[in-house]
Parts: structure tokens; C-alpha cells; sequence
């Protein structure tokens, strides 16, 4: 199995960064497209657990559209031969004093590149975090 193949990365790396977009302009079609279309998709956030497509898509439009720009760090996307990749960051909104940190599992379906698995999380800075 050949790890972050250079076309395969740079793939990945363009819907991590059209998520990323989507994601701070509140694009929900954009974000429901990445998202598998599956019952068997999951996200966890900071304070919600969401099963399946329909879970997902409810939240993302409840969701409030304000204060959603944030500054990412610490990207590492993976990539595990040609159809599977990971994607982690830590990212900073201004006017918090926590840290958000985002897991996503990539998988190439028939339609593209999916996550299949998200995991949203805060925590407080430290120090270390400057």
C-alpha cells in the first residue's frame, strides 16, 4: 500500500479544502455533498452525537451561518493507497479562548471523495498552544 501517493494526496487535500470553504460560508449543499449519503455516516461534535445522513443534514441547517471563519493549524491529511485518507486539524475562532480539533475519514465512493466519519472537539488553550 503506497502512503500519500503525491496525485492521491493532492486530491484529497482539494475537497479538504472545499470542505473547509463550505464549511465557513455555510455552503450546507456543499457540505451535505461531501458527507456520505449513508445511514452508517457519523459525526460527533462538541456537543452532539449525529447517526446518519439525514442527522447530519438537519444540524448543519439548524446550525446559526455567524462567526463559522476560523484559522486552521496543524493540517495532516493521509492518504492509504488510492481510495482511503484521514484528515486532522486544529483550528482557532477569535473571541474564544478553546481550541477546536477536527478528525474526518475520507473514502473514495463511485461519486467522489466522502467523509464517512467526523469528529468535532474543544478544548481550553494553554500555553503551548501560542
Amino acid at each position: 500500500m503506497v502512503i500519500n501517493d503525491p496525485q492521491i494526496l493532492a486530491e484529497v487535500e482539494f475537497v479538504f479544502a472545499r470542505y473547509e470553504a463550505a464549511l465557513i460560508s455555510n455552503d450546507v449543499t456543499v457540505l451535505d455533498e461531501l458527507f456520505w449519503g449513508s445511514a452508517h455516516t457519523i459525526r460527533y461534535g462538541p456537543a452532539e452525537s449525529l447517526y446518519g445522513q439525514d442527522e447530519i443534514l438537519a444540524f448543519r441547517k439548524a446550525r446559526p451561518s455567524a462567526g463559522l471563519d476560523r484559522m486552521l493549524r496543524r493540517t495532516v491529511i493521509t492518504t492509504f493507497g488510492n481510495d482511503h485518507a484521514t484528515a486532522n486539524t486544529e483550528f482557532i475562532r477569535e473571541g474564544t479562548t478553546k481550541i477546536g480539533r477536527q478528525s474526518q475519514t475520507w473514502v473514495r465512493m463511485l461519486e467522489g471523495w466522502r467523509v464517512v466519519a467526523a469528529h468535532v472537539s474543544l478544548r481550553e488553550r494553554t500555553e503551548d498552544d501560542a
